[in-house]
């Protein structure tokens, strides 16, 4: 019974100890993110493209994806401005486990473990920026498709610093009914071999 105690007390600890180090990331973002209006201009983009794909008329789809252009702009600028306030803090406060599940202060005593959030934020805010500019020279349908992939990688990043890669993982299923590696396949080739060289950066990443 004092084993069955002892275990159930270090398990509540542990709870609460991975809160408090999840609440101090929320915060830390969410101070930044205030000032900004990324989520709800994000929304704007998502459902506007899910109705343009689903226009059966093509000379509609092409007119409702054309008014996006400010709003797709604009969302572009406010994540460089993000990832660049973001620049202003603390790496440690920044570092962000790559495992699975939450491990509290992992960048104290294992950094090898752990990424630097401010530069995922540099690769997401490039990776937006490309696909607004149409860089690679998509068609309306095609660039709306990356650029919806950009969005969903960049708020699953967000969502991983927050509380762990499972639970962003979770909410990328829940949220879109698309899974992380889907959205990796379907951004920018830039981004992508951008993000996963940051993935395998270390500690100095």
């Amino acid at each position: 019974m004092d084993i069955v105690l002892t275990l159930l007390a270090i398990v509540v600890a542990w709870r609460l100890l991975c809160l408090q180090y999840q609440r101090g990331h929320i915060a830390l973002l969410g101070r930044h993110l205030a000032r900004l209006q990324i989520e709800r201009h994000m929304e704007t983009l998502t459902q506007g493209y899910t109705r343009a794909i689903h226009e059966k008329d093509t000379s509609r789809q092409l007119q409702i994806l054309d008014g996006f252009s400010q709003t797709e702009r604009t969302v572009a600028a406010q994540l460089r401005t993000l990832a660049e306030a973001m620049r202003t803090e603390d790496e440690q406060a920044t570092r962000m486990g790559i495992l699975p599940f939450c491990v509290p202060y992992l960048e104290r005593f294992l950094p090898t473990s752990t990424r630097d959030f401010r530069a995922l934020l540099d690769i997401h805010a490039q990776g937006l920026r490309r696909v607004v500019d149409n860089a690679d020279r998509w068609g309306p349908k095609e660039r709306a498709y990356h650029l919806s992939a950009e969005l969903y990688l960049m708020q699953h990043s967000c969502h991983w610093y927050c509380k762990s890669r499972s639970v962003a993982d979770v909410r990328l299923s829940v949220r879109h009914q698309v899974t992380r590696q889907k959205v990796l396949d379907s951004v920018s080739d830039e981004t992508r071999q951008a993000y996963l060289r940051w993935l395998r950066s270390g500690a100095g990443g």
